[in-house]
């Protein structure tokens, strides 16, 4: 059995313009030892070296493409270090083409991806250079629909949080289909077939985590039916995701504007699900959207 060392990494990643420095910034901000665009081939040792140092237990590092090294060396060396008992977490940020060409728009910044035509072209190009990399994250955070202040409280709230790997952090999104699928889910559960509020005029002004909306939303036998058989099909799914090795879960569950059904459907399995099987992050995303 490998040693657990006492000392969290934090690794962040992402596309350029996706929120990496605001996260450095928030890490700093909770005591990590943070360094930005370090060679991966430095890590390993750099760890050891901070291990022998009193005092740090929590680092953080931002490696992506303007490191050159990074696309063909990162999987082996974050296996690496993984293995070698560390306390790991690759956290990936993303956000759509749409949001990324609007912020280098506004900063005027060039794309790091050299001999493109234009920052469209870079974020493509940028986007399938990292396409592994995504896939193989722990957590992936998805920054379109967040300002920098949303962003931080966000990134803020999950970091303060010790890792733990005995339980999978499962992350519910209430979220409306007008504003888009949550980039950073991984089940979407579409729940338009229940019985809206928004058409009752009592109701409208209300939200999900109402008592009159929910008892609304779940008047009905197969909305009954319906959330406890979703609540046990993730009951079911959560150990053998778990035994794969996912740390994180995001489950986005939508209705047409985020405010009535998918909110009370996720407070609701906020109450149903057992505690001793994961730790339940809720976060609605477009309640309070018009």
């Amino acid at each position: 059995m490998k040693e657990m060392k006492d000392m969290r990494l934090v690794v962040i990643s992402g596309p350029s313009g996706a929120g990496k420095s605001t996260a450095i910034k928030v890490l700093e901000d909770l005591g990590f030892f943070c360094v930005d665009n370090m060679p991966v081939t430095l890590l390993p040792k750099f760890l050891e070296l901070l291990g022998e140092t009193e005092g740090i237990t929590k680092v953080a590092a931002v490696v992506d493409v303007r490191e050159r090294e990074f696309l063909r060396e990162f999987p082996s060396i974050f296996k690496e270090i993984r293995n070698s008992g560390y306390k790991v977490e690759l956290v990936y940020l993303d956000a759509s083409d749409e949001s990324l060409v609007r912020r280098f728009s506004e900063t005027r910044r060039r794309h790091p991806i050299d001999n493109v035509d234009s920052p469209l072209q870079g974020i493509k190009a940028e986007r399938e250079l990292l396409r592994e990399i995504r896939a193989g994250a722990d957590m992936v955070v998805d920054s379109t629909n967040y300002n920098v202040h949303e962003l931080k409280i966000h990134l803020k709230e999950h970091f303060s949080q010790p890792l733990s790997r005995e339980k999978m952090t499962i992350n519910l999104i209430s979220f409306g289909y007008r504003h888009g699928i949550p980039g950073e889910a991984d089940i979407v559960m579409d729940v338009r077939f229940l019985s809206n509020p928004h058409f009752m005029v009592e109701l409208r002004g209300l939200n999900g985590k109402y008592k009159e909306v929910r008892e609304f939303v779940f008047s009905k036998a197969e909305a009954v039916e319906f959330i406890e058989r979703f609540g046990a099909l993730m009951n079911f799914l959560i150990p053998l995701y778990g035994r794969e090795g996912k740390s994180y879960l995001t489950v986005a569950i939508g209705c047409t504007g985020g405010k009535h059904r998918s909110v009370a459907v996720a407070e609701r399995l906020k109450s149903d699900m057992p505690q001793e099987l994961c730790v339940l992050k809720v976060r609605h995303r477009d309640m309070d959207k018009i």
